[in-house]
């Protein structure tokens, strides 16, 4: 008898369903010391200190104290290991030194994932930050581009903020383009040089750019796909931290946030369209 076609399918999608579910089990007992301690303290120290969009403190006082990709993932964990889950305040000086301390189980206040950082804890990445081109809407050259590429010409403007956490990376990408360094304001981007047409374009990160752009009109971004939010632009990758040397926990922690990943990314995109 020849083999029911839904019925193979059906099967496989199971096994594979299975598989998944399998893969976000813990370590077995002595498989991961880490984990075992959890467990036998009954709950999950997560150092947490405000990051938008991934980490959102709650000072309301009602529902749970934290939002965000970064927490959900917290609680999975925590629900995964059956332990409660305790946070415990970290500022930007600590949340990588409480580690090696065990001060924390994990640092769940988001980290950018550098060399140096890489050197000290391991990363278990979620997401990414990166980096938009905007101009006004009406402005012909930046109309005419359809990629950021585009705008990398001698006939394009491009202002950028002296000192700036995109000065370096704007000199390499665009090096055909006029540059115009301008001060700091203290916005988020050099606004006031696109608006009055001294500049074509300026980089801005893509979280704030969706704020910009429900407060300023007539704006335009590039990448144009997803309002930005797909931006390779500058990436740099975004997730929590744990201490060195803990290759079971690391492997777990990380196949349960592949996993979640379409739930990750979705509340990261309903936080960015919140902010104002």
């Amino acid at each position: 008898m020849k083999p029911n076609l839904a019925h193979c399918l059906g099967a496989l999608l199971l096994a594979g369903s299975f598989g998944a579910v399998h893969a976000q089990e813990p370590p077995a007992p002595g498989a991961s010391p880490r984990i075992d301690a959890i467990r036998k303290a009954g709950e999950l120290r997560v150092g947490v200190l405000q990051n938008a969009p991934w980490l959102i403190e709650n000072t309301t006082g009602n529902g749970d104290p934290w939002s965000g990709p970064a927490w959900l993932l917290a609680k999975e964990y925590a629900r995964l290991l059956g332990v409660k889950l305790s946070t415990v305040p970290v500022s930007h000086e600590t949340k990588v030194p409480v580690l090696a301390s065990n001060q924390v189980d994990m640092t769940i206040s988001p980290l950018g994932e550098t060399p140096e950082r890489l050197k000290v804890v391991d990363f278990v990445v979620y997401s990414a930050t990166s980096v938009c081109m905007f101009g006004r809407a009406d402005n012909a050259k930046l109309a005419k581009a359809t990629s950021v590429d585009d705008l990398n010409r001698p006939e394009v403007t491009i202002a950028y903020f002296t000192g700036g956490a995109e000065e370096g990376w704007v000199k390499e990408r665009f090096p055909k383009a006029r540059l115009r360094a301008v001060a700091s304001s203290g916005a988020t981007a050099p606004v006031e040089e696109i608006m009055a047409r001294r500049a074509d374009a300026a980089p801005i990160n893509r979280v704030p750019w969706v704020g910009l752009q429900q407060k300023v009109k007539g704006l335009a971004v590039l990448p144009k796909e997803n309002n930005c939010q797909g931006s390779t632009e500058k990436a740099s990758p975004v997730g929590l931290a744990v201490d060195k040397n803990q290759p079971a926990y690391l492997e777990w922690l990380r196949q349960v946030a592949k996993a979640r990943k379409v739930q990750l990314d979705a509340d990261e995109a309903r936080v960015i369209g919140a902010l104002k």
